[in-house]
């Protein structure tokens, strides 16, 4: 499969030869954020369309919201990694982190 990347987010490339079009989601979300376009300058667009307004969400929400929530910071190789991971494991980004942090508390506790 493959894949583009905007602002830190992963999206697949996917195409549809009964519609004749290109399509993608991206990866390593909560929900789903999808895009198509009928070239590739058009998915290019649509998807980075789809991430600024996903952005926009999280900042407005997280505003509305002001939950208990923690920033972390890993190189971009990391990042791709984690994500492949969890997009191959069916896990949001926070779920495969939430795994990972207790997987490792727990064997530092045995």
């Amino acid at each position: 499969m493959n894949h583009m990347e905007y602002r830190g987010y992963i999206g697949s490339v996917e195409f549809s030869q009964e519609d004749e079009c290109f399509f993608g989601k991206v990866l390593g979300v909560r929900g789903l954020i999808s895009y198509e376009g009928e070239s590739v300058k058009e998915l290019k667009e649509d998807f980075q369309n789809a991430i600024d307004e996903h952005i926009d969400f999280l900042e407005r929400t997280a505003k509305e919201n002001e939950k208990d929530t923690r920033t972390i910071h890993m190189t971009p190789v990391l990042w791709q990694n984690a994500m492949r991971t969890a997009e191959s494991r069916g896990l949001t980004m926070d779920l495969l982190i939430e795994e990972s942090l207790w997987s490792n508390i727990q064997r530092k506790a045995s």
